[in-house]
């Protein structure tokens, strides 16, 4: 069965500690769904083309299934209700190559 990812880049982070409520959440939603983070804060990133050099993170599960499960979860929308203004998300849950 495929891995799923969940793969978030933030373009902009306007104040970085505004996140720390969402990022409890959504760690206790992760660790719930048996996420594994592979790359996140802190990350080194060399960027290339069009790509930023801002947060990067990168979430491995067990199944696209249970990715798409977490993300939908009661705890992870509870999260998402914590993401403060002032910064913009490109979020994308990928199915992993068998």
């Amino acid at each position: 069965m495929p891995k799923g990812y969940w793969v978030s880049v933030y373009p902009t982070i306007e104040d970085p500690m505004k996140l720390e409520t969402y990022n409890e959440l959504a760690g206790i939603a992760v660790r719930a769904a048996n996420g594994r983070v592979l790359a996140g804060i802190g990350s080194r990133i060399d960027a290339h083309e069009a790509g930023l050099p801002e947060r990067v993170v990168l979430i491995e599960f067990d199944s696209y299934e249970q990715a798409v499960a977490a993300r939908a979860s009661t705890v992870y929308q509870k999260a998402l209700d914590e993401l403060p203004d002032g910064f913009e998300r490109d979020f994308r849950i990928v199915e992993g190559l068998d």
